[in-house]
């Protein structure tokens, strides 16, 4: 079943990414007490995801955080070690939190997983973004191919 506004997110640990070594975080950790914006991709370095989908909630970061965001971050089914080159290669550490999801458990446990095994790609996460107070899913943008028009951080900034 997917995850909808109003739900709690699944307990999972992510890998965080930081300048060193990856360190374990629980959904807990990372969610609770704050206000969150998460976004997710089908993967680090894919075309739209590195062109497109994460440098827009870089550019307009600042933008969330004066709307009283404690968090922005970002998942994919990636290793840490490839989120962390990714965050190093965007200019995004050390804003963005990059969250490795490396055998999808959050992605299965939220029911945006997404089959990609035909495409060579295995199993990745659907696109979306949503905002999180305390755990609880408040908004959450799903889009419906590879376009950002509902997922993009213009959309959920105007939500906010």
């Amino acid at each position: 079943m997917t995850i909808k506004p109003g739900d709690k997110l699944p307990d999972v640990t992510f890998r965080l990414v930081t300048q060193d070594m990856p360190e374990a975080k629980t959904t807990a950790d990372i969610f609770g007490g704050k206000k969150v914006v998460l976004f997710a991709v089908p993967g680090a370095f894919t075309p739209t995801c590195h062109r497109n989908h994460l440098p827009g909630y870089l550019e307009h970061y600042d933008a969330f955080k004066a709307k009283g965001i404690d968090t922005v971050a970002v998942t994919a089914v990636n290793d840490a070690f490839v989120m962390q080159a990714w965050a190093k290669a965007t200019g995004g550490l050390g804003k963005i939190e990059f969250l490795a999801d490396g055998s999808g458990d959050f992605a299965k446990a939220t029911g945006m997983e997404l089959d990609r095994v035909a495409a060579g790609l295995g199993v990745r996460s659907q696109r979306y973004a949503m905002l999180v107070e305390d755990g609880v899913v408040k908004v959450l943008n799903l889009d419906d191919g590879g376009k950002l028009d509902i997922s993009g951080a213009e959309t959920l900034l105007a939500a906010i």
